[in-house]
């Protein structure tokens, strides 16, 4: 039987999802089928529109070995499990002759734990388990979230947070799983034969695609143990996210009440003497926390030093004697003692990789008003780590709408771990870039302006002739704005000040869920959404409610923020531009993926405003110009606010 072509099967996915086909797709899948043949790698900048999921699927599924496809957002996880792929499966399934099996998996504390929910959930301050159902108010929001939980847990199949609707609290949540470390495992658990997580993991052992998220193949990569099963194929979609998820996944963190949590879970479970050192060393380190003040610690200072030595010995003690010894007066024993191991052995992990001192890592102190301060580890760079662990043994591939960064894809692949493209040599990851374009006509359906009149962003206070600019912008358009905004309290002062000034209405990113804000704008056309990062990345909003594109000032990472300045400065030691490798490429992918929210479909137009001069006055204002979609340039601003009224104007004609 001759094999089905790739055209073929492309075109039977594309009519089954009630889809149209573009080149770009076409040119896409084409890409990942060579590199899944000759065992290769691609970085496939796919812009939005492209229908790229399909254009890495087919390929992927007409390849008949493993494939572990990871996203960053649950949305996109969803989408390829629930629409993506049965369509797919179904469409392909006359042409292969077989019907491939997919399956998602999480990691462990994403599913309902049996045990936790049917015996009880460890407590800090008294032996044993106690019934998390029984401890909380019916008629609390706790309590009424448990008890959903409970009836949940006996008709769910999949035991997976993401299928519960409406959501619960993380605290309720929290109540009913487990993380990799506190779980018994299935072979001591008296659940395990049901376990969901166990179930999700042979689905996956099973399946010819397996649909994970970012988190899970750092912590594959990361921690040694496998964690996905055996795939010759990777695809990362989303693929600008993974440094900062896997950055994420590799942070450590050390605070007085987690230590405190630990002291409690542990201390009925060892001798007294083991018990009181870790007490000891708990109130020392309390007392350092006490007085830490943000910023980054190139240094460790004598004190903390003395107080981490002292918390990782004394922990180390504690993991001892709780191996050592068994005390059946505690309740469930097992797992009681499996929550203070995983407790004791976060605090001894954190606390050795600080004082081992490593010339790779960052340490820095954070300071939040409700919860004290911080200690944090993270890697300097996770550059060395992706090389060894991601390229090794498999064909990868990279997509995203953003893997272009002033023009080429150096910049992202470098801090991939990859050389420079075309670049050979003994242990460096050949790869291939291309970038397959859009279906949308850029400069047609958008305008990018610059409001180069504007006196340059300072640091602090507020920017009267901004909050003018901004409140013009939004009447021409006559609601219908998105505002991006490079920090909260930027996006808060712009929402009170405009909410007095403008009759539209002004949404605000933490006054209500995301998902809320997001179907409330896009519902009103006149309304307006002003928010922080993750309004840069997560909005998807086509029509006629987002025409006007808002970015306050070029987001550069901020001085202070100690991983990126300690990044820069790496950068610089060993003789590059350090602003242009760690600032100006962090703040292009930002804006470039912000950009993006504005033509989101083929009828779509409007404009993207940046309203801070550099970007038309700087030098490295060409290199961020470069890494957004070719929309039509201007710093006019009278022709920029007629541009956004006859928009307005043939918006409300057409009744929308």
């Amino acid at each position: 039987m001759t094999k089905p072509s790739l055209t073929d099967l492309l075109h039977a996915a594309v009519t089954a999802v009630g889809g149209t086909e573009r080149p770009g797709q076409v040119a896409m899948a084409e890409a990942v089928a060579e590199a899944i043949d000759d065992n290769s790698h691609r970085l496939i900048q796919a812009g939005t529109g492209t229908g790229k999921s399909l254009g890495y699927l087919v390929p992927a599924l007409a390849h008949g070995e493993r494939v572990v496809v990871a996203t960053a957002t649950l949305a996109l996880q969803r989408q390829l499990v629930e629409r993506d792929l049965p369509r797919t499966v179904d469409a392909l399934h006359p042409q292969l002759r077989r019907r491939p099996q997919f399956a998602m998996l999480k990691g462990r504390s994403n599913y309902l734990c049996l045990h936790r929910l049917h015996e009880g959930a460890p407590q800090d301050e008294e032996e044993g388990l106690f019934d998390q159902f029984e401890a909380a108010a019916p008629s609390s929001k706790l309590g009424q979230d448990l008890l959903r939980l409970r009836d949940w847990a006996d008709e769910t199949e999949t035991g997976d947070r993401d299928d519960l609707t409406p959501g619960v609290s993380d605290k309720a949540w929290s109540q009913i799983s487990v993380s990799s470390r506190e779980c018994l495992g299935a072979t001591k658990c008296a659940y395990g034969a049901e376990c969901f997580a166990e179930a999700a993991r042979e689905r996956a052992k099973l399946a010819d695609v397996v649909v994970t998220n970012h988190a899970l193949l750092a912590i594959d990569a990361i921690e040694g143990a496998p964690v996905l099963p055996q795939h010759e194929v990777l695809i990362v979609d989303e693929a600008h996210e993974l440094v900062s998820r896997v950055t994420g996944v590799a942070t450590g963190e050390l605070t007085p009440g987690q230590v405190n949590r630990a002291v409690k879970r542990a201390a009925k479970l060892v001798n007294e003497k083991t018990a009181d050192s870790l007490q000891t060393a708990a109130e020392t380190f309390e007392r350092i926390m006490e007085l830490a003040l943000p910023g980054r610690l190139e240094v460790i200072p004598e004190d903390l030093g003395y107080a981490l030595l002292a918390l990782r010995d004394a922990a180390r003690n504690v993991i001892s004697a709780i191996g050592a010894t068994r005390d059946k007066s505690v309740q469930d024993e097992d797992a009681v003692r499996k929550q203070a191991l995983a407790a004791v052995e976060t605090i001894h992990g954190v606390a050795e990789r600080i004082t081992a001192g490593s010339e790779y890592d960052v340490v820095w102190y954070e300071r939040h008003d409700r919860f004290g301060a911080t200690l944090r580890v993270a890697p300097l760079s996770v550059s060395g780590l992706l090389r060894e662990k991601l390229f090794e043994d498999r064909s990868v591939v990279l997509t995203s709408a953003t893997l272009k960064l002033g023009g080429d894809f150096n910049g992202v692949a470098a801090s991939l771990g990859l050389a420079p493209e075309g670049v050979e040599g003994e242990d460096v990851p050949v790869w291939q870039g291309l970038d397959v374009g859009s279906p949308f006509d850029y400069p047609k359906q958008g305008i990018l302006y610059v409001a180069k009149h504007l006196a340059t962003p300072g640091r602090e206070g507020t920017r009267g002739d901004m909050m003018d600019e901004l409140a013009e912008l939004i009447e021409a358009a006559g609601g219908r704005t998105l505002g991006l905004f490079s920090s909260m309290r930027g996006a808060k002062a712009a929402a009170e000040e405009l909410r007095a000034r403008l009759d539209h209405p002004i949404l605000l990113q933490g006054e209500e869920t995301l998902g809320e804000l997001i179907k409330n704008f896009a519902a009103d056309p006149k309304t307006c959404l002003f928010g922080t990062l993750s309004l840069w990345q997560g909005v998807d909003v086509p029509g006629p409610s987002c025409q006007l594109v808002v970015m306050d000032r070029i987001p550069f990472p901020r001085p202070d923020d100690p991983l990126m300045s300690a990044r820069q400065k790496s950068v610089e030691e060993h003789g590059g531009n350090g602003f242009m490798a760690v600032a100006a490429t962090h703040a292009a992918l930002l804006m470039a993926q912000g950009a993006g929210r504005l033509v989101r479909a083929s009828g779509d137009r409007g404009v993207v405003a940046v309203l801070d001069p550099r970007l038309a006055t700087a030098r490295y204002g060409s290199f961020l110009k470069a890494s957004l979609p070719d929309f039509w340039y201007t710093t006019d601003r009278n022709q920029v606010r007629r541009s956004l009224a006859a928009i307005d104007a043939g918006a409300r004609e057409e009744g929308r």
